[in-house]
């Protein structure tokens, strides 16, 4: 198994980690920073550090890189931090899977962060899109133009990154399962982990079962519901409303946000929830100081609605899209 059992009954932040199949210790919470902007990130990523996340996830995709290397960068010069006390993960976005454009972008993403290596990287997604300088190039039907470009052939391109010393560990997110364990079956470089999105609304055991057998760590991304993804609608139901969440957030005298969070601390994968707002981000990372019961995790599990929120559907024509009912290539 490759995360490491805690009780997770300690406030030292320091011991809650996840072990990677690499050697490498990820901390099991950590900032999110999609939607955000260069300057919004800034402050998020300064504030969260102050507070004590030491993980920071990051995405080409998300267009502020500089301003998370901004705030590292000033972290740094304070004192508050080394570079190797921050765990800083990036993604290469789908229109750079191309062999030909994976170095020129993760060199990129390594400059815009101001460091000299990264921690983890990420195929951000098994599908490719084509790189005309959208981050999604759509046609005249609405549609993003894909390219037919295998994610084996991307993935040799990481494992080079890990021989040139530019990055720790290499990982996934957004497979299923037949494309992780084709992955398996092909790599040179195991990935290390995992990043899906995961909450009460889309448990994920099988998947979640597979990277645990296969030492792959799981890091959920999403876990709050994403309410605040721009194609959300009014009429979606709204998980940290749920009445089944609110009843045990009562009990515990603790947020919504926080019992969500605690469920997949205590499952030993890794939570990146996503704040701008101070107060959240402080209170999104007090989670080690209570425990959710066998009684608490049941009722969760009893919310019977499944929903998937990012589902890239736009790209559902594509070869590689891994969304499919009865997926096989």
């Amino acid at each position: 198994m490759t995360v490491v059992e805690h009780k997770y009954k300690s406030n030292n932040m320091a011991a809650q980690k996840l072990k990677l199949n690499t050697g490498h210790e990820m901390p099991i919470v950590g900032l999110g920073t999609w939607l955000a902007s260069i300057e919004d990130v800034r402050a998020a990523v300064e504030c969260a550090i102050d507070v004590g996340y030491r993980h920071i996830d990051c995405a080409q995709m998300y267009g502020n890189e500089k301003g998370i290397g901004l705030a590292v960068e000033a972290k740094i010069k304070e004192n508050k931090i080394k570079r190797e006390d921050v765990f800083i993960v990036s993604k290469l976005w789908a229109t750079h899977n191309d062999p030909k454009d994976v170095r020129s972008a993760f060199m990129e993403s390594l400059n815009n962060l101001k460091v000299g290596y990264l921690d983890l990287y990420l195929l951000h997604f098994p599908m490719a899109f084509v790189n005309n300088g959208q981050v999604f190039p759509v046609d005249e039907e609405g549609k993003i133009t894909v390219v037919d470009i295998d994610y084996m052939d991307t993935w040799k391109e990481l494992e080079k990154l890990v021989a040139e010393g530019l990055v720790k560990s290499i990982g996934i997110s957004n497979f299923n399962e037949y494309q992780l364990t084709r992955l398996l079956k092909e790599c040179k470089v195991r990935p290390a982990s995992h990043q899906i999105e995961l909450s009460p609304y889309l448990m994920q055991d099988r998947m979640i079962e597979l990277c645990k057998k296969n030492k792959i760590a799981v890091t959920a991304y999403s876990p709050l519901g994403s309410n605040a993804r721009p194609w959300a609608t009014k009429e979606e139901p709204v998980l940290l409303n749920d009445p089944k969440i609110l009843k045990i957030a009562e009990r515990l005298g603790k947020t919504p946000a926080q019992v969500l969070i605690r469920l997949h601390v205590q499952r030993g994968i890794a939570v990146i929830p996503k704040s701008q707002k101070a107060e959240r981000i402080k209170s999104n990372f007090q989670v080690f100081d209570f425990n959710l019961t066998e009684e608490d995790i049941k009722l969760i599990r009893s919310i019977d609605i499944v929903q998937r929120n990012i589902a890239f559907e736009l790209a559902s024509h594509g070869k590689y899209y891994p969304f499919r009912d009865n997926y096989t290539e």
